[in-house]
């Protein structure tokens, strides 16, 4: 166990270090508190949820691996978040899928309403979290055509478009009980998997859905509507109805949020590219941080570069209070309360390690054209030491540094999971 003074001695080092080049550490860590990370339900019990069980997995989602301990009821799942929430510092959101229903009641998805989540609502108000929402529109009989708000058939689109507009209210209930906004993620598989003859259609009539699905005014305090796009998908390597170009531009003429998925772009994009882009004209971001490896795969966030790299853009723009960041993996081959917290912690340690650069002094000297002092300062800037303010950053909020928290993982495993 890492002890308290050695964390603090190595903090103020690290703090006297980083102001001789005019980084304020306090504020770094005071700004960096401040972060809400969305952390995603489904890593928990491999994207199934409650309300069909037995239902398999449709709509290019595959989720690999039977590791053991799945949350297979909401009381279950709320405790495995719980564990994982104790090992990740600061205070976040959590984010549902329609299909996380804690009720007894017979429910489909164009019936649900607020009640059916109360159970999440006191856990959140209880924890002092924050809830998003998404529809779920894959996983089910409505579904079996391979399309759903842009089918050819009325009844299919209609039964969606209801599922979407509950959702809504679902989400607006979150954020008028819990006092912070839901932001509420519209994503579809649609899609062929050999080459259409029609592309404009489909989307035409996704379109029309959308459209309506928004049609009623909800207050904004409570909630906002996000649409996400996605390259390709199993099955539909051709043609995707939700491209990225449709719901950017959807997003833009709409005034809503556009959201961004790490691994919904060709291998060789860098996503976060596109943030200041889109940012000069649109409303906003949500900001789905995955890791493809080779395809949309959503393997479990590490620090590797692409995260990096988004993290430095979000920070160096200063797009941060008009991005909301959440997370989209899910993996049964390792411990799911661990890739929680793998994959949280070093979502947070980005930001930080984004943040812990004297970012005017850097523009300034880019402004100058003096690329020589940019250049070398940012390379001199990844040997600093970020980890101690980490150490300390996670001391201050009363969770594990390190990898201490391993072992409260492997306790959780051996007690809990196991058992189950």
């Amino acid at each position: 166990m890492v002890s308290e003074t050695f964390v603090k001695k190595n903090y103020e080092l690290a703090k006297e270090r980083y102001a001789a080049i005019g980084v304020d550490t306090e504020h770094v860590l005071d700004a960096l508190q401040k972060i809400k990370v969305s952390i995603h339900c489904w890593q928990g019990d491999d994207v199934l949820g409650f309300m069909n069980p037995g239902q398999e997995l449709t709509g290019g989602i595959s989720v690999s691996g039977n590791y053991p301990g799945r949350a297979t009821t909401p009381s279950q799942l709320r405790a495995d978040l719980d564990e994982a929430l104790r090992l990740i510092p600061g205070k976040h959101k959590v984010n549902l899928h329609s299909i996380y229903v804690d009720t007894d009641e017979k429910v489909d998805l164009d019936s649900i309403e607020p009640r059916h989540y109360a159970s999440w609502v006191q856990w959140a108000k209880e924890k002092g979290l924050g809830l998003d929402f998404n529809p779920t529109l894959f996983s089910h009989p409505m579904f079996e055509s391979g399309f759903s708000l842009s089918s050819t058939d009325k009844n299919i689109r209609d039964f969606w478009i209801e599922h979407c507009k509950r959702c809504r209210k679902i989400s607006a209930y979150f954020g008028e009980e819990l006092g912070q906004q839901s932001v509420d993620n519209i994503w579809i598989p649609d899609g062929f998997k050999d080459n259409p003859i029609d592309k404009i259609s489909p989307r035409e009539r996704l379109m029309e859905a959308l459209d309506e699905i928004l049609k009623e005014k909800i207050d904004t305090n409570y909630t906002i509507e996000a649409v996400e796009g996605k390259l390709f998908g199993t099955g539909v390597e051709s043609y995707t109805v939700g491209s990225h170009e449709f719901y950017m531009l959807y997003a833009l003429t709409r005034d809503i949020l556009w959201t961004i998925d790490a691994g919904h772009f060709h291998p060789t994009e860098d996503i976060s590219d596109k943030f200041s882009s889109y940012l000069l004209f649109g409303k906003g971001l949500m900001l789905h941080v995955s890791r493809p490896v080779r395809w949309d795969s959503d393997h479990v966030v590490i620090m590797d570069d692409a995260l990096i790299r988004i993290a430095r853009s979000l920070v160096r723009d200063n797009l941060l209070d008009r991005t909301n960041i959440g997370l989209d993996f899910f993996d049964a081959t390792i411990n799911r309360v661990a890739a929680w917290v793998i994959g949280t912690r070093n979502t947070l340690k980005a930001l930080l390690m984004a943040m812990l650069a004297p970012i005017d002094a850097l523009k300034d000297a880019e402004n100058q054209h003096n690329f020589t002092k940019r250049l070398a300062l940012t390379e001199e800037l990844k040997s600093y030491p970020f980890g101690a303010v980490w150490d300390y950053y996670c001391l201050k909020n009363n969770v594990p540094v390190g990898e201490d928290w391993i072992k409260e993982v492997d306790h959780f495993e051996k007690s809990i999971l196991i058992t189950r």
